[in-house]
């Protein structure tokens, strides 16, 4: 008979040599014939298990001796995250504004904890920007793991999407997992990384950590929360500190205004054409009487096959292309550039191609999904020399992205979530001498506009 072990396989952890009969900890479900449980789960029951004194096979990581090559002194709201999760058993999230040193703090954690370790980023850019401060950080040879390029290391870098793909392969080799931007985590499927990983030890990084009141209002009761996910995966939030905790001292003062537009005449007399036909569409098949919270997902649904909700979703894209463009908008970014014309400055926009008609009109570069990643940095690199004194983007650097010392970001409409609102704001919040930071969101007047902006504020 098999002597009694635990290993991995496949995103699981089975009990090998244990009969059916046996009492083992909950997760475990007798499948096979054999005690298997998701692999999330070898944190909880590794008491049991020295208990039982079955055999470890699972890990498949090491520890590793680092050094960590960066002289600065970590501010003291560092040291306390660090030590809220350390005490925690190294296993939650830290909520840090954008701007407060997220990376850093995750460098010291990985030191410290010194076990080998897989970061988990959403996009190409993140990942590039983590490798290069890996490096820089332990000087040793950095894995990465996306795309065609997949090579392991001790510490190794993949984006969420691949890290879901391929997670099954690596799951047991790593000790410690590190999830930036972690509230892209609780999305379908990207999630099960999590779930199919045996590591013990896990640190979620965000500036906009789910709120779970908030998200009640649109999830199912089927559905569990982000908030409560997150804490199920990766642990609770064990230290927080936001925007305003840290002004003055970390991060730049700032200031928000909040500026109105009129849509001209014309702009108002199709704008006001397109919103009937698309609410008497609403109010006439009674959406959200009959579906409640869900009644926008099928509102899209009908607008596949049904002709009249098809011209009610031309007519909403419409209205919202006529309050993302009004001249006055442009005109308002002509006055403010005029006011500060020496401040380097971010101009956010719902869409690409009122990006790139601002780009046009200001002679000025703009960054969207379809800007490639060589050009993305020689912007940027333009930017922080000074070569460029603005730039257009639509929400491609809402986060994670290094962006130079910007001061200033219009905002042209409101932001639909409190996420993408603190995002932007975090751009130009990185502390440069004493110069003060402003956001200027800029509303089209008794439009949705003002409807989105109001909703982010209510929660």
């Amino acid at each position: 008979m098999t002597a009694p072990h635990l290993a991995y396989l496949g995103g699981t952890l089975v009990l090998h040599g244990i009969p059916q009969d046996t009492a083992v900890p909950a997760p475990f479900q007798w499948l096979d014939n054999r005690y298997r449980c998701e692999a999330v789960h070898y944190r909880a029951i590794l008491p049991w298990l020295h208990a039982q004194q079955i055999e470890n096979r699972v890990p498949g990581w090491h520890h590793l001796a680092l050094a960590l090559h960066d002289g600065r002194a970590p501010h003291d709201y560092q040291l306390e995250s660090l030590a809220a999760w350390a005490d925690a058993g190294r296993w939650g999230s830290i909520v840090l504004p954008t701007g407060a040193g997220k990376t850093f703090v995750a460098l010291h954690a990985l030191a410290e904890t010194a076990v080998s370790s897989l970061v988990v980023v959403p996009t190409i850019d993140l990942l590039h920007q983590w490798y290069a401060r890996l490096e820089n950080a332990f000087r040793t040879p950095i894995g990465v793991w996306y795309g065609q390029e997949k090579a392991l290391a001790p510490i190794t870098v993949t984006t969420y999407h691949s890290g879901w793909a391929h997670a099954e392969t690596f799951g047991n080799r790593f000790g410690l997992l590190i999830f930036d931007e972690i509230h892209h985590l609780p999305a379908p499927t990207w999630h099960e990384i999590a779930l199919i990983c045996a590591a013990p030890h896990r640190l979620g990084l965000t500036a906009t950590y789910p709120d779970g009141h908030a998200e009640a209002k649109s999830r199912s009761a089927f559905t569990p929360h982000p908030s409560s996910l997150l804490a199920q995966l990766v642990g609770p939030v064990v230290y927080r500190k936001e925007i305003d905790d840290l002004t003055g001292a970390q991060l730049a003062e700032y200031r928000t205004e909040r500026m109105r537009v009129e849509l001209t005449p014309a702009e108002r007399a199709e704008y006001d054409a397109a919103y009937a036909a698309y609410t008497g569409y609403v109010r006439e098949a009674r959406l959200r009487e009959s579906h409640g919270p869900g009644w926008w997902r099928e509102f899209t649904r009908r607008s596949a096959y049904e002709v009249a909700a098809r011209r009610a979703k031309v007519a909403e894209l419409r209205l919202k292309e006529i309050v993302h463009q009004a001249a006055a908008k442009l005109e308002l970014v002509d006055a403010l550039r005029q006011q500060q014309p020496d401040q380097p400055a971010l101009i956010f926009t719902a869409h690409n191609r009122f990006a790139y008609a601002i780009a046009r009109r200001y002679l000025i570069p703009a960054i969207t999904h379809q800007t490639k990643a060589a050009e993305r940095k020689a912007i940027l690199d333009a930017f922080r020399a000074g070569a460029y004194r603005a730039i257009v983007t639509s929400k491609v650097l809402n986060e994670g992205i290094d962006v130079p010392e910007a001061k200033v970001a219009i905002v042209l409409g409101g932001s639909a979530t409190a996420r993408e609102y603190v995002q932007r704001l975090g751009r130009i919040l990185r502390k440069h001498g004493a110069a003060e930071a402003v956001l200027y969101e800029v509303i089209a007047r008794h439009t949705v506009d003002e409807g989105i902006a109001q909703r982010r504020r209510s929660g």
